[in-house]
Order: C-alpha cells, then sequence, then structure tokens
C-alpha cells in the first residue's frame, strides 16, 4: 500500500474526480459538499443507498457516487 493512499482516497463524485480523507462516510461526504442530507438521493456503485446507511457506508478507493438534489418549485 503506498503513502499516499493512507493519507488520502480517490473517489468519482457526480463525474467529478475527487480526493477525500480516508475512512470517509457517505455523509461525511455530503457534509463536505455542503449538501443537506434530507434533499438527496445517493448512488454508491450503481446502488441506491438509503439515509440510515449513509453514516455507516466508508467510501472505498475508486468508489463512484451520483447524488440527486430534490428541487422543488411550482
Amino acid at each position: 500500500m503506498s503513502t499516499e493512499s493512507r493519507i488520502a482516497l480517490h473517489a468519482t463524485v457526480n463525474g467529478e474526480a475527487r480526493t477525500l480523507a480516508p475512512d470517509s462516510t457517505v455523509l461525511d461526504l455530503l457534509h463536505l459538499l455542503e449538501i443537506q442530507p434530507d434533499r438527496v438521493a445517493v448512488e454508491y456503485n450503481r446502488a441506491i443507498l438509503k439515509p440510515p446507511e449513509w453514516g455507516q457506508t466508508r467510501i472505498a478507493e475508486g468508489a463512484q457516487l451520483e447524488i440527486v438534489q430534490f428541487v422543488g418549485g411550482g
């Protein structure tokens, strides 16, 4: 394991490469991106995660996430 992989992990979020802290969870990522968790859906490696799983799901090296924000309007 390289030294860099111990101090950072790399994932793709909505098609954009991101460097994250090791052991980051999906909920940590939402806070980092300043996204309100009650207004999004999260797909992790092509599987929809339920909100109770976000704080327990650690982001793996090379993971792909899609975050969809709900927008209200009329």
